[in-house]
């Protein structure tokens, strides 16, 4: 435990570097803290606080920066960051998903977008996790003599959408028939049960081939959407960590797998090397799942650098997770 005024001035290392990129020394420390304490006393704290690991002194008579560990304690520290994002940006966000009538994946890239605009870091959405929500129709629409477009809605929002070439030709009536046996037969029930209805007496040489096409959804990578990857080029200043962060960002599954991996430690912030993957030691990843009706179905973050803003980024990645959940369970 660090003592108030310990907190104090780590507080102030943490927010001045975050905001200037640059070591932070004791005058500044004690320009914008009342500490009621001497610029001597300041340094002492400043150096005990980098004796317990928390600060940096990157060269001798420069100020100090963040460690870690320092930033792990500003992290959990914070209280209530959604009073940091602002009436403008709440207000952005509010428009964003009051217009928004695109299709599910066209939202979801749509928001990763809105929340890399929001914060200038990288932004990911992981879709919403089909294979364990229940299906509510399935639809079939004929797109030639032999060709159909199958639609199965999920109860999260999802809607999955697949092309199925036919053996023979079939009509309109036979199309109904079978989209009705299917909606019958699925609905209600959970998306794996695409692989156990082939035994209903009911299913007709037309549903077969459908549910055999319908079958490979259950088993589908999530969907991952990135946004702001053009920003991610200005927030370090390596040439190599800027490669090493795209190249990580370009691998969806290892993407994916890591906010899956944070939020099972019950985390929402992964600092440095807390995040488990050498290349985005100089990085923090903020994540969050969102909910459809109460249940998680899908997750949301930011990555950026270490000194990141992270009350806004906290903020930023809560409130737009709340309104796509929200977007999503009235879809």
């Amino acid at each position: 435990m660090l003592s108030a005024r310990k907190a104090a001035v780590l507080r102030a290392v943490v927010e001045g570097y975050i905001c200037t990129n640059q070591p932070v020394g004791s005058t500044y420390v004690s320009e914008t803290v009342d500490l009621q304490a001497s610029p001597a006393t300041v340094r002492n704290e400043m150096l005990a606080l980098e004796q317990a690991g928390y600060l940096h002194q990157p060269h001798t008579s420069a100020g100090r920066i963040p460690t870690e560990k320092g930033y792990r304690h500003f992290v959990d520290s914070l209280t209530d960051a959604s009073a940091t994002l602002g009436r403008s940006k709440n207000q952005q966000i509010k428009d964003f998903f009051h217009t928004s009538r695109n299709e599910l994946e066209q939202m979801l890239a749509d928001t990763s977008a809105l929340l890399a605009d929001l914060t200038a870091y990288a932004a990911l959405v992981v879709a919403p996790d089909h294979s364990s929500a229940n299906i509510r129709s399935v639809s079939l629409v004929d797109l030639s003599e032999r060709v159909v477009l199958a639609l199965v809605v999920y109860d999260n929002g999802v809607v999955d959408k697949r092309t199925i070439e036919m053996d023979q030709p079939f009509d309109s009536v036979e199309l109904a028939q079978a989209a009705d046996i299917l909606t019958d037969a699925l609905g209600g029930r959970p998306a794996t049960d695409l692989h156990h209805c082939q035994g209903d007496k009911r299913i007709t040489p037309l549903v077969s081939r459908v549910l055999g096409s319908l079958a490979d959804l259950v088993d589908a990578e999530d969907q991952l959407y990135v946004g702001g990857t053009a920003s991610v080029a200005r927030l370090f200043d390596a040439a190599e960590t800027v490669r090493s962060v795209l190249g990580i960002l370009e691998k969806q599954l290892v993407v994916v797998n890591l906010v899956r991996d944070i939020l099972d430690r019950g985390l929402n912030v992964a600092i440095g090397t807390e995040t488990g993957v050498a290349p985005l030691a100089e990085c923090s990843l903020i994540v969050a799942s969102y909910e459809v009706d109460g249940q998680p179905v899908g997750s949301i973050g930011v990555l950026g650098p270490t000194r990141m803003n992270y009350p806004q980024a906290l903020a930023a990645v809560a409130v737009v997770g709340q309104k796509l959940g929200d977007r999503l369970s009235f879809a």
